[in-house]
């Protein structure tokens, strides 16, 4: 074997022992005669993170699962709890294995995504079809790419790696190194509607990951900051013709309403339309967020992406418009659960 034969092979039989299989299952009822049967939904990849028995994938590979099953490098496979954030796509899985089991574990040695470059090499290690532990190679195709996200909110996940290397169902959730062995990336999605490779994969940046990774560890859950406010939706806000995210309600006592932000309200007794109106039978608007932290905001997927890159607690500025008139609000951000536990 040449040179580099040989550091591909040293880098598989280094990792490949650091990926497990996931099989997706779920109850189905026959409503024949009323049994309940577990039924594979799927299958992907995952890949070892501590000796503790935390497994990290994609929140899609164990979406609507009702059972987990985690498959080791020995074949030994064992039940697992899972937690994840779906607007992120990850999920981290608790391996209900023996202790001994648990401390013969091998973590994935973790790199940075952060100072990759297009045209380096990369290898793939997964379970595409079923199949296990099957490594491919390829190089960094693009960088800074947007994938959308199983999540309600519609924000896609930024800095997304593209690359070359063979990515088929089943991949995701598995693991993207750099030619050193160390992980970069996690597979998550090829960019073709038949499902089947197509030389364009993706991957979720580890550095993006690790944060989230480590507060679900720590918490037991993923905690959002919030602004305290319910908005819009969006084809009202263009019907209506304004710029910006249109608040609807502000509950009492939440981070906005304490700041003095406004929601849209009525103050006549008539029936209740879809909108509030005044005593003259017309719409009332709350304010309308046009600016974080001086970012001009025109959609709600810009205040969604602010709002991630801070913390409960923090303090932002908020620029409104109010019945024409611009106003400016200190917000102290409150915080939520995220509701990925499976």
């Amino acid at each position: 074997l040449s040179e580099e034969e040989l550091q591909t092979v040293k880098l598989f039989m280094d990792n490949t022992p650091s990926v497990v299989n996931i099989a997706n299952i779920a109850e189905r009822t026959n409503f024949r005669t009323m049994d309940t049967m577990q039924v594979p939904q799927g299958t992907g990849s995952g890949f070892i993170w501590d000796t503790k028995g935390h497994v990290v994938t994609n929140f899609h590979v164990i979406r609507g699962a009702s059972d987990i099953k985690v498959a080791l490098i020995d074949s030994s496979v064992y039940p697992a709890k899972a937690r994840g954030d779906p607007d992120k796509d990850i999920a981290v899985l608790q391996l209900q294995a023996p202790e001994e089991k648990l401390r013969e574990l091998r973590p994935v040695t973790l790199g940075t995504s952060t100072n990759l470059l297009v045209g380096q090499k990369v290898y793939a290690i997964g379970n595409p079809f079923g199949l296990d532990h099957t490594l491919t190679q390829g190089i960094v195709s693009g960088l800074g790419r947007e994938l959308a996200t199983p999540g309600y909110r519609g924000v896609p996940i930024k800095n997304v790696i593209q690359t070359d290397a063979a990515i088929n169902p089943g991949n995701s959730g598995g693991v993207l190194l750099n030619s050193k062995g160390r992980l970069v990336g996690i597979n998550t999605a090829i960019a073709d509607p038949t499902g089947a490779n197509s030389g364009v994969g993706f991957a979720i940046p580890i550095d993006g990951t690790k944060g989230l990774v480590e507060q679900i560890l720590t918490y037991g859950k993923v905690v959002r900051p919030i602004l305290g406010i319910t908005i819009a939706p969006p084809q009202t806000v263009r019907q209506i013709g304004v710029e910006g995210v249109l608040i609807l309600e502000v509950p009492p006592g939440g981070p906005a309403a304490n700041a003095g932000i406004k929601g849209t309200f009525r103050r006549a007794p008539i029936i209740p339309p879809c909108l509030p109106w005044d005593e003259l039978g017309r719409v009332v608007l709350g304010d309308v967020i046009t600016a974080i932290e001086g970012r001009e905001i025109k959609l709600q997927r810009e205040l969604f992406e602010i709002l991630d890159e801070k913390r409960p607690g923090d303090k932002i500025k908020v620029e409104v418009l109010r019945g024409g008139e611009k106003k400016r609000f200190e917000v102290i951000l409150g915080g939520r659960d995220v509701l990925g536990t499976e």
